[in-house]
């Protein structure tokens, strides 16, 4: 199948516009890309959730609504009903700067594109033990310990060097009956993991809800039921009921976020760290090493342990 890729060009403040002249021609499937300025703004404001962006891959020089039909000859009024309303866009006095408004139409083969990354996602070795294995591939002869992953809209496949590191010191420090918490859990990579590992229990922490139904999908493909797993969704630093529901101490407790979390994790990490326990902390780019290493310190972590790969830094704590 094919289709046909519409493509206004305007600014920022004027998609709305755009967006609901080619909403009103009925191009229902639509999408915006912004300029490099907005996104950056965007991130400005979420930074506490990331610590790096190429800003080359972000935002655009010039931001286009994109609307998309099937290509084919009972769409071309559509196409035509399109073009006449953003046509008369151009005739209206709007408070705001609207762009030239040029069009472009493009005949495009048909994508998968939730599937199509799969493709680069394959069985990943980690450590000495470990086998991350996609759901979709065939488990192959091996001696490793098979951890099978789907990872939906989470994040956490165990390819990203940040979640490779977390996975090779929980090789090390998770031993037959420990307990394991997993904050900002993602897939639940990790968590699952540790139960894989030997642990009797791990409990899962994401702010995210999407997390809840894909850790525990992935966790239950891996033969995992919810008498030794479970997932919580909240805010540990603030949220009192996920506060509350992981109280207690933790032979393992991992955090594969970011620095600026880390930083603000480190004192409730310290009470959640049974004495002679270990503290997981991976996501950290080079230049926040040195706010991560004082933070860890002064919450009373010694560094056991530092890896670092193409950037990103982990450290093993006691």
């Amino acid at each position: 199948m094919k289709w046909l890729e519409l493509t206004v060009y305007t600014t920022d403040a004027g998609t709305e516009a755009v967006c609901a002249a080619l909403n009103g021609a009925g191009i229902t499937g639509l999408s915006i890309e912004e300029s490099r300025e907005k996104a950056f703004a965007f991130l400005r404001e979420a930074a506490i959730f990331w610590d790096f962006a190429d800003m080359d891959k972000i935002g655009t020089d010039t931001p286009c609504v994109k609307g998309y039909v099937a290509d084919c000859p009972e769409n071309l009024p559509t196409v035509e009903a399109a073009k006449a309303a953003v046509a008369r866009l151009r005739t209206l006095d709007l408070p705001y700067d609207i762009g030239t408004l040029s069009m472009s139409v493009v005949s495009l083969d048909e994508e998968d594109w939730l599937n199509n990354w799969k493709q680069y996602y394959k069985p990943l070795p980690i450590g000495e033990r470990l086998l991350v294995l996609p759901s979709w591939e065939e488990r192959p002869e091996t001696d490793r310990i098979v951890l099978k992953l789907d990872p939906g809209m989470a994040f956490g496949t165990g390819a990203h060097q940040t979640t490779r590191m977390c996975l090779e010191f929980l090789e090390k420090t998770v031993h037959p009956g420990d307990t394991m918490l997993d904050l900002g859990c993602g897939s639940g990579i990790l968590s699952i993991a540790a139960r894989l590992l030997g642990a009797v229990q791990a409990t899962a922490v994401d702010i995210d809800p999407i997390a809840e139904s894909i850790a525990y999908d992935n966790a239950e493909m891996n033969g995992i039921g919810r008498d030794g797993y479970r997932v919580l969704i909240g805010n540990v630093l603030s949220d009192t009921r996920v506060q509350r529901e992981i109280a207690g101490q933790y032979p393992v407790v991992a955090a594969n976020i970011v620095a600026d979390v880390i930083i603000a994790l480190a004192p409730l990490a310290r009470t959640l760290v049974r004495p002679g326990g270990v503290f997981l902390v991976s996501g950290i780019i080079d230049e926040r090493v040195d706010d991560v290493k004082t933070a860890l310190n002064n919450s009373g972590f010694a560094i056991a342990e530092h890896s670092r790969a193409e950037g990103w830094n982990a450290f093993l704590c006691r």
